[in-house]
């Protein structure tokens, strides 16, 4: 499942969390982040963490990782930056986000 996320979850689950968190920056207004909604539960439940952020509702979070495109996915790993997307890609390319 996918984690619908505000700034304290930001913090909480990938910011000080452990492991891997993909951020998915999106918008409700989004074509692209609508069609990529689906193929992100789809890697959620192969047990990948998943935390979603909107940028209208969350726009300082948006402006602190320079998100100018959306949807934009950056992979975390133990709170740090370490991979990132911007545009409708397939599951292949997502899955990828979390190999070494």
């Amino acid at each position: 499942m996918v984690i619908e996320g505000n700034k304290e979850i930001f913090e909480k689950e990938v910011l000080n969390g452990e492991g891997k968190v993909l951020v998915d920056f999106n918008a409700t207004w989004c074509g692209p982040c609508k069609m990529l909604k689906p193929v992100l539960d789809q890697v959620a439940k192969d047990g990948k963490k998943i935390v979603a952020i909107d940028v209208d509702d969350d726009r300082d979070l948006a402006i602190e990782y320079g998100i100018n495109s959306i949807p934009c996915l950056i992979l975390f790993e133990n709170g740090k930056e370490v991979k990132r997307s911007v545009g409708l890609v397939p599951i292949n390319e997502i899955e990828s986000l979390f190999e070494d």
